[in-house]
């Protein structure tokens, strides 16, 4: 099909020797800790490979990575994917039980911690192999990176084949499930790099060799996917670990950044700025906006066009479908508002009916992709959402409502049913609702997402209480605590409704749309 990249989905190695040859001594990345070269890079992330290598890793095996946006960050990737193993990302905003639960069910073999989750990775690697902690703090049961690169040799390391990644999505029985792509065949060899890589930056629409800005965590499979084609294509990355929005256009426009990633909720945050600060912004540098994780509302679209120009690249899809998705750039959209773009040239939108029927255009159903490559994904120890996922080998679903209009750009209507979409962000109810459920002052408990102006939608649950207990602001703060407790903070409901009974059909289902509708009315949905 010529496209063969997708077969090695983000591997950097042979392209990044390329890049130290050219500019060894340019900057590869800016963060909050300094500056690290390309020749800078290159050798810190041989060293890990010889240092991982000698703590016995081995082709196939599972790195888990917990940290910030920092430089560590491109050299953990870059080393998995020189010596065959697969990155897991971990979301640091999880709880420790959930940090464990990712940990334990991906196999890793090394924990490589930031000491900013000092605690959290104590507590969740009690029982992996090896533990290794980045600079900052030390921790008992940990080895230190910095030691470990010192002792490790910098010459390129031999044997050297292709790595992967295993993004945790979040998952609707309360566990996220790591996502495995037929993509990514750790061992493979390391040809054909640069067309992979060119490839990828052209489906994307990534500029080659123009600095990017990230401040999205990376563990998102969005911002890390344009951090490292970016970096791959010799682009200098600026990455900050936290997202303030005067800061960042001081960034943007200090930094002389030419494309950034963002998602909707910075765009709501940047026009929020004081008109005096908005109109200090010289944005002429910028020659490409990113922005994936949830459809932008179209009037904070059209006044970022009208502030930035006509910039933006809106990418829909998922961390299960490297290849499967649509685009769209400002031009087409302001012709399209609304829509999330026309298919990758490597894949198939199809609409279907309840009951599989393909339907025509602006008729809506379920939006399934169909990978021209045959590439597919799976979900690691979960068969049944796989297969629940499938509609057969290479066609599959994420779950969303819409339709292809007459020219062939899809919109999205609406999306699995009880998903929240929270600042990009996605939270499933039931990972809230059996955490509540357990609360001895709970009978029954709903989570779904109302509208929040910033966010885009809010967590809020329903509580049914148990007999003998009263509705009441204690109570509603002691739910939310023993939330917090227990779920990463933005899956705590920021408000709690207390009912006497939930609406159910004749066969007792809860129908949790009754509920949410009501905070919807008059309102055009931000799915």
């Amino acid at each position: 099909m010529g496209y063969p990249y997708l077969r090695r989905w983000f591997v950097l190695a042979e392209l990044i020797r390329q890049i130290v040859e050219r500019k060894p001594d340019e900057v590869a990345v800016y963060d909050e800790l300094g500056t690290t070269t390309w020749a800078e890079l290159n050798e810190r992330s041989n060293r890990l490979i010889h240092a991982l290598r000698a703590l016995g890793l081995e082709v196939g095996d599972r790195v888990a990575l917990l940290a910030s946006n920092r430089h560590e960050y491109m050299e953990v990737n870059l080393a998995c994917f020189n010596a065959g193993w697969l990155l897991v990302p971990v979301n640091w905003h999880l709880a420790a039980r959930e940090i464990e639960y990712v940990i334990e069910d991906s196999g890793v073999k090394v924990v490589i911690a930031d000491p900013m989750f000092l605690d959290n990775a104590v507590k969740a690697s009690v029982n992996a192999p090896r533990k290794v902690m980045l600079s900052g703090a030390q921790a008992d049961g940990f080895d230190a990176y910095e030691d470990l690169l010192a002792d490790a040799s910098p010459d390129e390391p031999p044997a050297q084949s292709t790595g992967g990644n295993m993004f945790y999505t979040s998952g609707t029985t309360g566990n996220p499930k790591g996502v495995r792509s037929t993509a990514m065949q750790p061992g493979s060899s390391l040809d054909g790099l640069q067309g992979m890589i060119d490839g990828l930056r052209g489906l994307l629409r990534i500029l080659p060799e123009a600095k990017m800005f990230v401040n999205s965590p990376l563990y998102h499979a969005g911002p890390y996917a344009w951090t490292m084609v970016s970096g791959g294509t010799g682009s200098s990355i600026v990455m900050r670990q936290k997202f303030d929005p005067q800061r960042t256009i001081e960034d943007l426009q200090n930094e002389k950044v030419e494309q950034a990633y963002f998602v909707p909720t910075h765009f709501v945050r940047f026009l929020k700025l004081p008109d005096d600060v908005k109109q200090s912004f010289d944005p002429s540098s910028l020659r490409a906006v990113f922005h994936t994780g949830a459809p932008c509302p179209p009037d904070v679209k059209r006044a970022m066009i009208e502030w930035w120009g006509p910039v933006f690249v809106d990418y829909y899809g998922a961390s299960e479908g490297p290849g499967s998705g649509t685009i769209i750039d400002s031009k087409e959209w302001l012709s399209k508002p609304g829509s999330v773009g026309k298919p990758l040239p490597t894949c198939e939108v199809w609409i279907l009916d309840d009951d599989g029927k393909r339907l025509g255009p602006n008729e809506i159903g379920q939006i399934y992709f169909k990978n021209l490559l045959g590439a597919d994904f799976e979900y690691h120890n979960a068969d049944d959402k796989t297969k629940s996922a499938h509609l057969e080998p290479g066609v599959f679903t994420y779950g969303d409502i819409g339709y292809l209009d007459d020219d062939g750009y899809l919109f999205l209507s609406d999306r699995k049913i009880d998903m929240i979409v929270s600042g990009g962000a996605n939270i499933y109810p039931a990972e809230i609702e059996s955490v509540l459920i357990t609360h001895p002052a709970v009978a029954d408990v709903a989570a779904f997402g109302v509208p929040n102006d910033e966010f885009g939608e809010e967590v809020k649950v329903a509580v049914q209480l148990a007999e003998g207990q009263r509705p009441g602001e204690e109570l509603e703060k002691e739910l939310r605590e023993f939330a917090r407790e227990r779920l990463a903070g933005y899956k705590v409901p920021r408000s709690v409704d207390f009912h006497e009974s939930f609406p159910r059909t004749p066969t007792g289902k809860l129908q949790k749309r009754l509920l949410r509708d009501p905070y919807w009315e008059g309102k055009d949905r931000a799915i």
